[in-house]
Formats: C-alpha cells, structure tokens, sequence
C-alpha cells in the first residue's frame, strides 16, 4: 500500500522557504598546513607496501608523520578504508562525524576523525588525483564517508542469500589475521568507512543513496597523512567499480595497493601532533 502523505498546511511554501543553517560551520577547526605536507612530500621514501587481492582484505600499519597511499594499479577497483588507533584498537574511524565536520564526501584538506571520546584528527588527506571529479549530473562524488560498507547481514536481509565476501567480511578477517582475535571478537572493532574510489550520492527524486561506476584508473591514488600511530585495514570491494553491484561474484574486481612512505621527518619538526579530545564530562 502507497503511503498517503498529510495534507499540507495553508502555510507551506513558507514553512519550506525557511533557510538552512549549516550544523558545524568549520571556521573553527584548525585547518592542516597543505603547504608545509607538500614539502614534506618532496623526496618522501617508501618503506612499505601491501596487495590487497580483489575480493579480500589486507591490514597495513603507519607510523605517526608518514604518508599512506591507496594506488589503483590494475583497473577500476573500489576500496574500504578502517582505521585504528595502532595502540588503542578502541579509537577508530569516525565516518559520521567526519561528515558532520566536513562533507559527504571528502579530499585534500579534509580529516579522519576518530569517534568518542578522543574525537581528533586521525589522518590528513594530502594528496587526490581524482579532485578534478567534483560533482557530476546526477549528484555524485568520489571518496564517500555516507555508505556504511557491504556486509553479509544486509545481503542475508536483502536477498536472502549468504556472501561471504563483502567488505565487512573482508575487514573483519584482515584485523582478525593481523590481531590474533577470533573472527567474532574482531568484528566488533570493524567500522562505518571512508569508500575510497567510490562514486556515490542520493537520486533527486527519491534521495535514495546510488552508486555508479568509479573514475578511478590504474595510477589514480587517494595519499594520507598520518596524525597518530595507525593501523589500517582496506577491502577491495567485490563490486569491482561498483558501476552494477557491491556483493558478487561476476562484477570484474582487481586489486589496490597500499604504499607507505616515509619523509623528512625534520620538515615536521614542531607539527601540531593531536591530543586526545580534551572535554572531560562532570561525573
């Protein structure tokens, strides 16, 4: 049965006319200094890299200073990002009020911020070559914090079927691997993400979230900024581009890479590193 919507009131139109009010204005916020990140750019040496095979995840570790890159080097391929604080697997990314300081969508400049109590900067995006995309005709952006992750619960809601390889699955398994945890004392740590590649917004008509095939191509790379000691973990999604689904077997999948790197730590010297979040409640 369609639902049957309210008759509208005599004072609609200015009911709707009432103009918004942005619920974070971030003037406040201090901005990362991209000028002096670029410079530690220059010359930056990598230590570090990790294949995540398409269909599966793979966890990586960070050192607090350096820079992490999530390259495309096969096709287009979608990734999951989860971060943890590498000391503390109870801070970890916090995709909603990541949103809520930035946008639905986030590149150069914008920050991971872990969830509560700590809420700080966990990582600075220093580097995008896929900002020249902006926002297409239908609404949609790339590197999404609004999507939760594919998972095998919704799949089993949805469809009915079991999938044992969607992004929450694959995360779950590459903390587990890498922790010594069980699967089931794992998953609890595993997290909303940043849909790194992902092409995503809300239908005009409907605002229903959609997704439609990524940009991303071999040589595309998000680069990260690592504000404390982290580990990650990223998901090759099994949608592949995600451009006709998220949880399969037949979309053509490839696999990431994740390269870390290390720079003149001397360019640093005297960075704002970030505190845990100084609010203490009354008890």
């Amino acid at each position: 049965m369609t639902p049957v919507p309210a008759a509208e009131p005599v004072d609609a139109a200015a009911r709707r006319a009432i103009r918004p009010v942005v619920v974070y204005p971030n003037g406040t916020l201090e901005a990362p200094d991209l000028s002096r990140l670029e410079k530690a750019r220059e010359g930056m040496e990598k230590i570090d890299e990790v294949i995540v095979p398409p269909r599966d995840g793979r966890t990586f570790n960070v050192p607090k200073g350096h820079f992490f890159r999530i390259v495309s080097i096969e096709g287009p391929q979608v990734g999951d990002l989860n971060l943890w604080n590498a000391h503390d697997l109870n801070e970890r990314f916090f995709s909603g009020k990541t949103r809520a300081l930035h946008a639905t969508h986030v590149s150069v400049g914008n920050r991971l911020w872990s969830n509560l109590p700590s809420l700080r900067p966990m990582a600075t995006i220093a580097h995008d070559t896929l900002s020249w995309y902006g926002w297409d005709e239908d609404g949609g952006g790339v590197h999404d914090v609004i999507g939760t992750r594919c998972d095998p619960y919704t799949h089993k809601l949805l469809s009915g079927g079991d999938y044992h390889h969607c992004c929450h699955s694959n995360l779950t398994n590459a903390l587990a691997s890498a922790s010594g945890l069980s699967f089931r004392e794992a998953e609890p740590h595993v997290h909303d993400v940043l849909n790194v590649f992902m092409c995503t917004g809300f239908t005009r008509d409907t605002h229903q979230y959609f997704m439609k095939a990524s940009p991303v191509r071999p040589g595309d790379y998000l680069e990260l900024f690592a504000e404390i000691d982290l580990i990650g973990a990223l998901s090759a999604c099994p949608g592949g581009d995600c451009g006709s689904a998220h949880s399969s077997d037949a979309a053509a999948c490839y696999p990431l890479k994740v390269e870390i790197f290390r720079p003149d730590m001397a360019v640093l010297d005297g960075w704002p590193w970030p505190e845990r979040n100084a609010y203490r409640p009354v008890e």
